[in-house]
């Protein structure tokens, strides 16, 4: 505030501060400030005594609140009018009928000064030009030193700051919409905010600022910004973000022409990126894998598949069809998902989207839904600099670039539901996926249709095995019988005995079958290479390594025994009550790592017995002894358990035979 010129000017936007003549006023202590604070607020009016004391200390008045008065209005006067002898008069400080008054002019208050300025910059905006009003808005916020009243008590001073605060940020709000109209976004950027600093939660500011780094070319700023006020707004005031910054940040998603810059082209990197993907700036995604050779059977679920999915498109609705393919590692599902996504490729003209969710991976982590989503963002056309940061940022751009189209997408080895959610879009589009899990909730929730596949059939394995075994085998033969056994239908397992068989025609079939039949180390031959996604033990050990804690002991523990058992041996072998056991199966089954059959009764796969088998020598030889010796004091009711005998191959102790 300017210290010349008027004989006496007082400052309350910010810390209380008086200056005589150029020269500042020491103003005592809190309370006197607020004294002078009130009586600027008013100049020239009369202030009754009673009011003052509200206004210094509301309902809390001390006895001696009178007395205060008038030592405090005693202390302004010696400080205002230093030169005024003790019995004369006030000439700036006066004592009226029943109160005091400060008499001066009143625009030599900032506060009346601002609230005159901010008058002057709002007519200007009908009449004046753009640079005028600006410059108006700009002088009137320059008065501003921090905040209104700074450290006066008192409930006046309390309601002053409120009433001021918000009148500032009304005018920064008003300054900030002819920036943006004048095309100045950039220099508005800082000011705003500071002032969204002051006010996190008033959300016409953060509108403003939003739309001003949008038009700077700072989209992922701007849609960062709008994840921020929306988890903000939800922490402290349990709310949603309202319709105009709704609005807006839907605008930005889509490149709506109405955010660009008054005048002139809009940039490059202002452009909606719906346009960029969808209208010639980037190729149509066709990513789908090839399929497997010797694809074979599957066609029961690949006509309820069509069937539902066609159906469910033919309604146009919002729902999008979602299907989920679950079953056993080496099952097939990548295989079946793959050969019904290109049944359907001439359905969806607008591409196919694929992302391999690493939800199986035996080595790192799982990918999750915001790297999810970059990598589909990323293949529809989003470059870097446009990519959102948050999760819901990323969700919210994919739904709206594929609003309206027609793509097909084929999310592989997802591990849960929320991992999947995010990657759904709304509409016309038709989303794969396969897991290792059954995803009960996304059915219920989200009205996903559910297939699980088990082994193929014998009659279907034979085909398999033979047809990719180079001719050294017919789907009559023995040989072929007893390999299908052994391999127990799983496709993976057939395709790497027929890559075996096929790349050693000089070794008899009949030799290489007695190689697969023993038990003891067939996972080791289950195998190709270094390719741990062509091994059976890497892809059980992968499923086994996604359980929880609890239910890995269990599938260890399981391992000890052969055959189909009930919930009072696992119970007994584990050592677990039966709620828990019952849990720990359930999850195992949904996990496709045991099979269910009636009776609550339950077996392992062949091959994935084998495994826990392995799993099992995990535990130390002593529980193990343990968990078999309370099996044998079952009695009768498990007469094939067998004690252990001895440290050796403790295998030779589990009981009964697959």
């Amino acid at each position: 505030m300017a210290t010349t010129g008027a004989a006496l000017r007082i400052q309350l936007l910010g810390s209380v501060r008086a200056w005589r003549k150029g020269v500042e006023v020491a103003l005592g202590p809190p309370k006197q400030r607020a004294v002078l604070g009130l009586l600027a607020s008013r100049a020239n009016d009369v202030v009754g005594v009673e009011n003052i004391v509200d206004a210094l200390w509301g309902g809390d008045v001390p006895q001696t609140a009178a007395n205060g008065v008038h030592t405090y209005v005693g202390g302004l006067r010696r400080a205002l009018e230093p030169g005024r002898s003790r019995r004369a008069a006030g000439a700036v400080l006066t004592s009226e009928s029943g109160g005091y008054c400060l008499r001066l002019d009143p625009l030599d208050v900032d506060a009346t000064l601002f609230a005159r300025s901010h008058s002057d910059a709002r007519r200007s905006r009908g009449s004046g030009s753009s640079e005028v009003t600006l410059r108006l808005y700009e002088q009137a916020l320059s008065l501003w030193h921090g905040e209104a009243y700074s450290g006066v008590p008192g409930p006046f001073a309390a309601m002053e700051r409120t009433r001021l605060r918000d009148l500032r940020l009304t005018a920064v709000e008003e300054w900030a919409a002819g920036m943006l109209a004048a095309g100045r976004h950039a220099e508005m950027v800082t000011g705003l905010t500071g002032a969204v600093s002051e006010e996190p939660l008033r959300e016409k500011l953060r509108w403003l600022l939003i739309l001003a780094l949008y038009r700077c070319g700072r989209q992922a700023h701007a849609l960062h910004m709008y994840e921020e006020t929306r988890q903000l707004l939800s922490s402290e005031l349990g709310v949603e973000p309202g319709a105009d910054l709704r609005i807006l940040y839907q605008q930005i998603l889509s490149g709506h022409p109405e955010l660009r810059p008054p005048g002139g082209d809009t940039p490059h990197e202002l452009l909606g990126v719906r346009e960029a993907a969808f209208r010639g700036g980037a190729p149509k995604p066709v990513q789908l894998p090839p399929l497997a050779r010797g694809f074979v059977g599957r066609d029961k679920e690949l006509s309820q598949l069509e069937a539902v999915l066609e159906e469910e498109s033919a309604g146009h609705g919002a729902s999008t069809p979602v299907a989920v393919v679950d079953g056993p590692a080496g099952v097939g599902k990548s295989a079946l998902v793959l050969e019904l996504a290109h049944r359907l490729i001439d359905r969806f003209p607008d591409g196919q989207l694929y992302v391999d969710l690493r939800g199986a991976a035996l080595q790192g982590r799982p990918l999750s839904a915001a790297d999810a989503l970059g990598q589909l963002l990323g293949s529809l056309g989003v470059e870097d600099a446009q990519m959102p940061p948050g999760l819901a940022a990323r969700a919210s751009l994919y739904r709206s670039l594929l609003h309206g189209q027609r793509m097909l997408v084929v999310l592989d080895e997802a591990q849960s539901a929320d991992q999947l959610r995010p990657l759904i879009p709304r509409g016309s589009s038709c989303v794969l996926v396969t897991s290792r899990q059954r995803f009960g909730g996304l059915a219920a929730r989200d009205g996903a249709h559910l297939v699980t596949v088990g082994p193929l059939a014998d009659k279907e394995s034979a085909r398999l095995l033979a047809g990719l075994s180079e001719g050294r085998l017919d789907e009559r033969d023995p040989a072929t019988e007893r390999l299908v056994a052994l391999c127990g239908g799983l496709p993976l397992a057939l395709r790497i005995v027929a890559d075996g068989l096929a790349a050693n025609p000089e070794v008899p079939v009949d030799a290489l079958v007695e190689q697969y039949a023993a038990e003891h180390g067939r996972l080791d031959r289950l195998t190709v290479g270094d390719d741990a996604a062509a091994s059976m033990r890497s892809v059980f050990e992968a499923s086994y390594q996604a359980l929880p804690e609890d239910a890995a002991r269990m599938f260890r523990h399981l391992g000890m025994y052969r055959g189909t058992f009930t919930v009072q041996i696992a119970a007994t072998l584990a050592e677990t009550d039966w709620d828990t056991t019952r849990r720990l199966l359930a999850l195992l089954a949904a996990n496709h790592l045991l099979e269910e059959e009636p009776g609550h009764r339950y077996r392992f796969h062949n091959l994935i017995g084998i495994y826990a088998a392995e799993c099992a020598e995990r535990e130390p030889p002593a529980r193990r002894e343990e968990a078999l010796a309370r099996l044998v004091r079952l009695g009768p009711t498990v007469p094939q358990a067998r004690p252990p005998s001895g440290h050796g191959d403790w295998r030779d102790t589990r009981a009964a035979a697959f």
